[in-house]
């Protein structure tokens, strides 16, 4: 039976509050005394060739991502995910999101990858390599973010050291087949990685969903207040965040195509009696016309 999160849960209804801006907010009042005692001592810090932030590793020079968009989405949704992983309340998990259990690449692991939290540069990197190759948009990079929240608190898990790589892979992987126009397979990701499986890819994926409980609507109220709730953090960080909010068109198109593919979901889960399988068929869905209302 479904679990029932009342209105508390962010990843589903518009008037909760999103979970990466109250887990950043202990770090802002950091900076912000900081600077307070900055301004009463007198202490000039002199000209600063970069903006401030309370993160010291989110300013990364790179032109690999061409979309000033892009870039800074990805920026800001990585920094959302540096702030559940630094302040994260405990580290519980699964061993399908396990790194150890199921690396990413044939790299040995190293013996404290539980332990060492990632630098917000190392989870830019990784997302921007996977958005950059896979032709992602800044729109799938703010659902990502929807579907790693309901995540976790739908299976009640942490993102910590020891699952991050694959929580967010997972992650982007449901966000770019219901969202994006460029048709993204599993076996594209194994191209990415190189040294990951498609059944692993395939395993994950349905893990991914079963604990979302096939729920991968994203109501426009949702994406909207996630979009705010980005450029808040933004501003908290001294980063840039132009992107438009979605028009009606788009915004009415977002929920209508997720809806279609809840059902899809919904409708392979219950012809999936082997071990693992793929919705990589959904991408056609959005070839087709979605009926807006």
């Amino acid at each position: 039976k479904p679990q029932c999160f009342c209105c508390s849960n962010p990843s589903d209804h518009a008037r909760a509050s999103t979970i990466f801006l109250s887990k950043s907010q202990t770090d802002v009042r950091d900076k912000r005394k900081s600077n307070h005692i900055n301004h009463i001592s007198h202490v000039s810090p002199g000209p600063l060739s970069k903006k401030y932030s309370s993160c010291s590793t989110i300013f990364i020079d790179d032109s690999t991502v061409s979309q000033p968009n892009l870039k800074s989405t990805i920026k800001c949704v990585t920094l959302a995910i540096y702030y559940h992983i630094k302040n994260r309340d405990s580290d519980r998990s699964l061993d399908i999101f396990d790194e150890k259990l199921h690396p990413l690449s044939r790299e040995p692991v190293p013996d404290d990858y539980s332990r060492v939290d990632p630098e917000h540069k190392l989870i830019y990197r990784f997302v921007r390599t996977l958005f950059s190759a896979a032709q992602l948009t800044a729109e799938c990079a703010i659902v990502t973010l929807v579907y790693l929240e309901r995540l976790l608190t739908y299976a009640e898990l942490d993102i910590c050291p020891a699952n991050w790589k694959r929580i967010v892979l997972g992650a982007i992987l449901l966000a770019s087949k219901v969202w994006d126009d460029q048709a993204v397979w599993n076996v594209d990701y194994c191209q990415i990685l190189k040294d990951i499986t498609v059944e692993d890819m395939n395993e994950m994926e349905r893990h991914f969903l079963e604990l979302l409980q096939f729920n991968i609507n994203v109501p426009a109220s949702v994406y909207a207040k996630y979009y705010f709730d980005l450029r808040q953090l933004a501003d908290d960080n001294n980063l840039s965040f132009p992107l438009e909010p979605l028009n009606n068109q788009r915004a009415q198109k977002l929920e209508a195509i997720s809806r279609l593919c809840e059902d899809k979901y919904k409708d392979l889960s219950r012809a999936a009696m082997r071990r693992s399988f793929s919705a990589d068929n959904l991408i056609g869905i959005r070839r087709s016309n979605a009926v807006l209302s």
